[in-house]
């Protein structure tokens, strides 16, 4: 099975974050192809824009400002898909999530993955803006990021009382993203096993003549 990992974009107290995941992870645990696992990123307090070629020590072993980045690196080298839930934070993703996805550049660890994003808001774009942003970040990262997204608007109503969605659109949005994350995934964990290019902001370095 491919391990998918499901990383909480917000850590805002009373976050409309805590009304999405159980949805999403319920869905992501019956597909059949996922061990899902849970990256609250609440439980990840990473130093923030601390990360520099300076911080890192041996980049065969990186030691990065706190050991809590070292591991964070390692956790996400773990996965082999993920799924982001973000709100939309004056039209754009929080600093936090993007903080977590900066902490990465070092070791690579989102290379040739594939990632898909569930994006929400109070209001009726639905976190539009903000999943258009993650996914121009996902591929300064080389993430692979998915065309299909699940949008949920005026997430204050878009539960019932059983925790799923009112607008059976959600419904269909969610089963088509996990499917490519799905298929995505399989593609993508073959090709790495099959040997990578190295990474594309090495190449201009590797290949400058030298003086």
């Amino acid at each position: 099975m491919l391990k998918l990992q499901v990383i909480l974009g917000s850590t805002r107290q009373g976050r409309a974050a805590d009304r999405v995941l159980p949805w999403v992870l319920r869905r992501a645990q019956a597909h059949g192809d996922f061990a899902a696992e849970v990256l609250d990123l609440r439980d990840w307090p990473l130093p923030f824009f601390a990360e520099t070629r300076q911080t890192l020590g041996d980049p065969s072993d990186p030691s990065y400002s706190e050991p809590v980045v070292k591991r964070w690196n390692r956790k996400i080298g773990e996965g082999d898909a993920y799924l982001m839930i973000t709100p939309e934070y004056n039209h754009s993703v929080p600093a936090v999530l993007k903080n977590a996805i900066d902490s990465v550049f070092a070791s690579y660890a989102f290379r040739n993955k594939p990632a898909g994003f569930v994006g929400y808001s109070g209001g009726i774009v639905a976190g539009a803006r903000a999943v258009e942003h993650l996914a121009h970040i996902a591929i300064e990262t080389e993430l692979v990021p998915m065309r299909n997204s699940v949008l949920i608007g005026q997430v204050g109503q878009a539960f019932d009382e059983a925790g799923d969605p009112t607008n059976p659109m959600s419904e269909r949005a969610l089963g088509i993203l996990l499917d490519d994350l799905a298929w995505w995934g399989r593609v993508l964990h073959r090709a790495r096993a099959e040997g990578q290019l190295p990474p594309a902001a090495r190449r201009p370095v590797a290949a400058a003549p030298r003086t």
